[in-house]
Parts: structure tokens; sequence; C-alpha cells
């Protein structure tokens, strides 16, 4: 193999970590180079989701390097959606079969491993490096660090800095791609769920629970500190909307109208919704992901909102597709790059669109009766005929085999045939 290339990572975040592992292990010099401080050693980004939902996909990622057990010592399997109406009464929905389950992990601490794995294996990292721009003809980067400014050469660029990439809007400037980014009405604001008295869970421990509410809606995910991590999405403008938050008594009284069973379970509502910012929700969508020695992988690529829990997963099987590609092909990268990226482009799509379709599912529907009794008939035709018949979120997250794109289109297939079972 020719692995003597020298290749910079722009982003030390989930994906950029984890990729940076498979490309040490194939004997790559690898650099990772971050605009923020180091996590490890400053903490960053209050309000910003600390748990992520990980599915199959991103587990079978992680295996490929070793890291499967250590991340399932840290994580809390989830087994469906518990869902709260105004009144306080609950419904559990199981996300698949019986031992079926997503896990509710720590970002930072799946990202501080994934950092410690790769230093271990000789990853270097440079902190507070800012990329200013890439000069796609001579594979270098432009920097700025610590009032500094600087350019570093390399034989390969990897754009894993996110869904505001910096190596991606490079590519923009330099009219080699096109781009968009797709705002939502919506956006989001993180708050936060104690534990009890005496340290346990306040409400149950293995479900994401769901406050449905047609046009917003309150998720939660348990932490392994006994704590859960609540996300309200709500519209930017309108009857009941961010904009109509200011005041503290806008805010309890929206809480008491929509979401009462969780007054008593949020002493610190307040003080989170003054203090951690409301963020917005984004799609990106942009092709080609290669300019020459520079690809983009990850959210820089291909930002999906986080509605199907595949963000993270979609990323990890980013890195894990481009492993095999160099082992096919021999780690020739004029050859793995248009394959890669020829690849995945259709299944991020497919994963973009239906992470837009399912947050109409988990804010509109998944209290509605006839929704239900749909989901009771699927999941009873997939124990009847369990190869032939598989449901869509299973497809999405228990099938690692299936590609996103294929799954989307066994889904409408089956929902032409639902509609008109329903009817």
């Amino acid at each position: 193999m020719n692995t003597d290339k020298n290749i910079a990572i722009v982003g030390a975040g989930l994906v950029g970590s984890l990729l940076s592992i498979y490309l040490v292990k194939r004997g790559y010099k690898v650099t990772v180079f971050e605009r923020r401080p180091n996590m490890r050693e400053h903490v960053l980004d209050a309000g910003r989701s600390i748990n992520l939902a990980l599915s199959n996909r991103g587990i079978r990622a992680l295996e490929a390097v070793g890291l499967a057990d250590p991340m399932k010592k840290v994580a809390i399997p989830m087994n469906g959606r518990m869902i709260h109406n105004v009144s306080g009464g609950l419904t559990f929905q199981p996300y698949g079969k019986e031992g079926q389950f997503i896990n509710s992990v720590s970002r930072s601490g799946l990202n501080m491993m994934l950092m410690d794995e790769a230093e271990k294996r000789g990853v270097h990292f440079f902190y507070e490096y800012r990329c200013e721009g890439v000069d796609f003809d001579n594979t270098a980067i432009k920097f700025q660090t610590y009032g500094s400014h600087m350019t570093r050469k390399f034989d390969l660029i990897i754009g894993a800095d996110g869904a505001f990439s910096a190596v991606r809007s490079a590519m923009q400037a330099d009219g080699s791609i096109t781009a968009s980014e797709d705002f939502l009405e919506h956006s989001y604001k993180e708050l936060r769920i104690p534990p009890a008295a005496n340290g346990s869970f306040m409400i149950a421990k293995n479900s994401l629970h769901i406050w449905p509410r047609e046009s917003f809606m309150l998720i939660a995910l348990p932490n392994p500190d006994a704590t859960f991590t609540c996300t309200l999405f709500l519209p930017n403008e309108g009857e009941n909307s961010f904009d109509k938050l200011k005041k503290k008594s806008d805010i309890t009284s929206f809480f008491e109208t929509h979401f009462p069973d969780t007054l008593s379970l949020m002493p610190t509502l307040l003080e989170d919704f003054r203090d951690n910012a409301t963020s917005k929700l984004v799609t990106i969508r942009c092709f080609p992901w290669v300019k020459k020695n520079t690809l983009l992988i990850g959210d820089a690529a291909h930002g999906v909102v986080p509605f199907y829990g595949q963000g993270m997963n979609a990323g990890f099987e980013d890195c894990y597709v481009l492993n095999q590609l160099l082992d096919e092909l021999a780690d020739d990268w004029d050859r793995v790059l248009p394959k890669f990226q020829e690849l995945r482009k259709p299944d991020n799509d497919a994963i973009a669109q239906l992470a837009l379709d399912n947050f109409v599912e988990m804010r509109d529907l998944v209290a509605d009766e006839d929704f239900l009794l749909r989901k009771k008939i699927e999941a009873r035709l997939h124990d009847l005929f369990p190869d032939q018949w598989v449901p869509l979120y299973s497809m999405v997250t228990f099938r690692e085999d299936m590609r996103y794109s294929e799954a989307q289109l066994n889904g409408a297939l089956q929902r032409k045939v639902m509609d008109e079972v329903m009817t």
C-alpha cells in the first residue's frame, strides 16, 4: 500500500477524530487542526447537545477501530419512545423488536475517547488553529493561530469541520462546488432535568422522552449521571415561538400550558433558558465533495437536522465506507475520492430527507390514533414476515448493511401499501 502520504484533517470533532484513527492505522502521517481549544482542558459549548443517539451504523464504525466496547460501557440503551401527553399520560412505543435499542452517549465523552485513542496511535492535534483558506493547487491550508498566520502544505486535505465548514466555504469561494444551507423555521434550546434527591433518574431511564405538541416538541435523553438533556424545538416566530418567550413569566406560562408535567422536573428552567443559546437547525447539501486533493466528509459535506438521530451515525459511516474503499482500491486515492462521493452522496441525500420527514412524525403524529394503529399493523407484518417487511425506522437504525437510499426507497413503497391498508 502507498501509505506515505501526509494527511491534514480540519476539525477535531467526532468525525475528524474517528477518521484520524482509521488513517493512522493504515500507516499515514495524520495531523488534525481544530479552531476551538482542547475540550479535554476547557469546557466548551454550553447549551450544545451533550448527548447523542448512537445506533448500529455508528457502532459498526467504532468496532472497526476497537472502540465499540469502551463506548458501550458508558452508553445508556434507549428501547423506545416515551410519549408524554399534555395531561401527563404516558405511552411507550418500542423502537424495534425486543432487544433492539439505540444508545444515549455523551458527545464530549465520545469525542475525548476518540482523541485519546488517536493520540495513542500517533495522530498530532493542534488546537486554536482557524482555517482561513485552502490553496487547492498546492494542497495547502492557510491558518490563523494566536494572532499569527501561516500556510501548511500536505498531500491530502480532509474537511471534517462541521456544518459551517471553512473548507467547504473555500471550495464555494473557488467556484468548484455548489452548496446550499436550508434553515428550518424552527430553532432549538437545550434544557436540563437533574437527578432526584437520592441520585436516581427522575423519569424512565431507558427511553427517549418526547412531548409532542404538533408544531413544536420537547425531547429528553438520559445521561450516565442520572440527568436528562432536554431539547425544545420551537418555531422562531408565531403564536408558540421563541419570539414570544422573552420574559420569565412568558416562559413559565408556556411550560405550564404545554408541558405542565416538566415544571417539577426542571428547577433550573429559567436559568437554562437564559444561559443556553437558541440554535438554528440546518440541512447542508453540496456537490462535488472533492476538489483536487481535498475532500469534504461528515457534516461538512452533508449536515442534517437531528430528528432521525443519524447525523453522527452517517458521519461515522462515511469513515467506515472510506476505509473500505481504501482496502478495495489499494489506497489509490485518485480512484478512492471520486468513488467515495459517488457512493455516499445518494445515501446522505436520503437521510437528510428522512430526518426532515421524521420531524413531522415526532412532533405531529406520535400521539395520533391512526398513526399508532398504522405502526401496530406494521409491527405485526414485521413479526409475520421479518425479511419481507421491515419498518422504515428499523431499516435506518438497525440495518447497518442497508444503504440509506435503499431504506428510503423501500420505505416509500411500504408507505403506499399502508396508505391503502389504512383506508
